[in-house]
């Protein structure tokens, strides 16, 4: 299927506003938030304690540049498709409020800004982590995976593992156990998080011809994918209570809001097997409400005394 790369033609005039708002969309600020939701608390439980908050805003900025970097990238090379997609076709560069040459100007420029400002505020470990990130989610999931296979998702989201790795690496100047453990989390819950999604706009991602699970297995098939990673995600999370020495609260709260992530789940795969409306967006949301609380968790603990 060849998909047309035209994009709408740009509006004569525009204020600086609405110019800083279309190139703020291009860094996918919802995603952005969730990233940065799994680098600070890692920052805490590396530093036992509180880390300094300098420290903490440095990695913040350098973070949310290069995901912000990553996300230009991928809205850029994936215009084309975005054009025909419900989902993203008010994206800047499908309205033209934004050109292909300023968005790609745009992103060179947070990858390198980014990538120095860590180094010269962290550490070279930060740094370079940051931009394996960028590479890994630009070249490795958007312009190989993405339109070749249905585990795209999957070896594509190690992208968003890499935040937990740089918190970590940023206090510490290396790496060592629980941070593995958590980026091996975040591996785990991307595809029960971004599946229900592909459920949910299945028909855009057919229409461009792009093999996500939700497209190419029934939604039974994709509810029992979630439900395997789901629990494989919660298991993980166990993991860390030993080997980082959490506490009360991290272990009651990875009990507790797995065992309603596990819920979620099922639901959505029983109501599949049922033939009824699976309600996927439900799942989608579940699995963002469960990932905050429980890096919320991760933070808090180290400064409690049980």
């Amino acid at each position: 299927m060849e998909i047309s790369t035209h994009t709408q033609s740009v509006a004569p005039e525009r204020s600086l506003g609405r110019t800083v708002k279309a190139y703020v969309a291009l860094t996918k600020p919802r995603v952005l938030e969730l990233l940065l939701v799994s680098t600070v608390p890692v920052m805490f439980l590396a530093e036992g304690g509180l880390p300094d908050l300098w420290l903490v805003l440095a990695t913040v900025i350098g973070g949310a540049m290069s995901a912000g970097s990553a996300a230009a990238f991928n809205m850029y090379l994936d215009r084309d498709i975005d054009a025909h997609m419900h989902r993203t076709e008010n994206r800047p560069l499908v309205t033209g409020e934004v050109t292909p040459r300023g968005a790609l100007i745009f992103s060179w420029t947070l990858a390198v800004v980014s990538t120095v400002w860590l180094l010269l505020t962290t550490n070279w470990l930060a740094a370079t982590l940051s931009a394996v990130a960028i590479f890994f989610y630009v070249v490795i999931y958007t312009m190989i995976l993405k339109r070749r296979t249905e585990q795209n998702i999957v070896w594509g989201g190690i992208a968003g593992c890499f935040p937990v790795l740089i918190g970590w690496s940023a206090v510490t100047g290396s790496l060592d156990w629980p941070a593995f453990i958590l980026f091996v989390l975040v591996f785990l819950w991307t595809p029960p998080h971004y599946w229900p999604l592909s459920m949910k706009y299945k028909d855009d991602y057919n229409d461009v011809d792009v093999p996500m699970l939700g497209v190419t297995r029934r939604a039974s098939q994709v509810g029992l994918q979630v439900i395997l990673y789901a629990w494989a995600t919660v298991a993980c999370s166990l993991l860390l209570i030993p080997v980082a020495d959490m506490g009360l609260v991290y272990s009651v709260s990875a009990l507790v809001f797995g065992g309603w992530f596990i819920y979620e789940s099922h639901r959505l795969y029983n109501r599949a097997v049922r033939g009824t409306e699976p309600r996927p967006m439900r799942v989608f949301h579940a699995s963002i409400t469960y990932l905050t609380l429980i890096f919320v968790a991760v933070a808090v603990d180290p400064l409690l005394p049980f």
